[in-house]
């Protein structure tokens, strides 16, 4: 019902086009293979298969798809583990439908969306010592670096980092792409993950 729900709502949004829904893991991954969407929304409960593991597999095939995983569950753990596997956002079934839909764009462009209920304790458990996988920081980002790696890892797009920081898209992707290099990573989906264990987002 859920599904069905989200499909006929999602058909009515001008610039989505529902290709395809599945009812467990197996057949949202074959679905994905066959079609290969732009974006992919996976239940982290499917039946048969995992969100999280169609992730894994989406990610591990190399397919075009953008992932992005609806789920109960806050759980910072369980948030985690999607971001590691390879999801583009996270959204929480609770929020009402333009949160997903807004999620969906912002994936689309290549961004990075969380539910804003997860950031605080994502970032809480981190502080806390909760994720013994928390290292010291990599090479040293400058302060102009730091600054684009938080706008990015809260969802902006490079035209809205050039705008809140007052210098051109072309400085901004130079910026980005100096980020990549010394933190050895080639997705925002990583940048976001690299933000948020390393206290670069805010809490409020």
């Amino acid at each position: 019902m859920l599904r069905e729900g989200l499909v006929a709502l999602l058909q009515n949004e001008p610039d989505i086009d529902v290709v395809g829904h599945a009812g467990h893991g197996l057949d949202l991954l074959r679905l994905a293979r066959e079609l290969r969407p732009d974006v992919v929304i996976a239940d982290v409960a499917m039946p048969l298969l995992t969100g999280i593991e169609v992730v894994r597999r989406i990610r591990g095939e190399i397919l075009p798809s953008k992932v992005l995983c609806l789920s109960v569950s806050a759980q910072p753990g369980q948030v985690t583990e999607a971001l590691e596997a390879g999801a583009s956002g996270y959204v929480l079934k609770e929020n009402c439908f333009d949160d997903l839909a807004r999620a969906i764009r912002h994936v689309f462009n290549n961004q990075v969306f969380l539910s804003t209920e997860l950031v605080a304790p994502m970032m809480s458990t981190y502080k806390a010592g909760g994720d013994r996988r928390i290292v010291a920081m990599p090479p040293p980002l400058t302060w102009r670096e730091r600054e684009v790696t938080r706008l990015f890892a809260e969802g902006c797009s490079t035209q809205q980092v050039a705008k809140r920081l007052h210098i051109s898209t072309k400085t901004v992707a130079t910026h980005r792409a100096h980020v990549f290099r010394k933190l050895n990573i080639s997705s925002l989906a990583e940048l976001t993950r690299f933000a948020v264990k390393h206290g670069l987002t805010p809490l409020d």
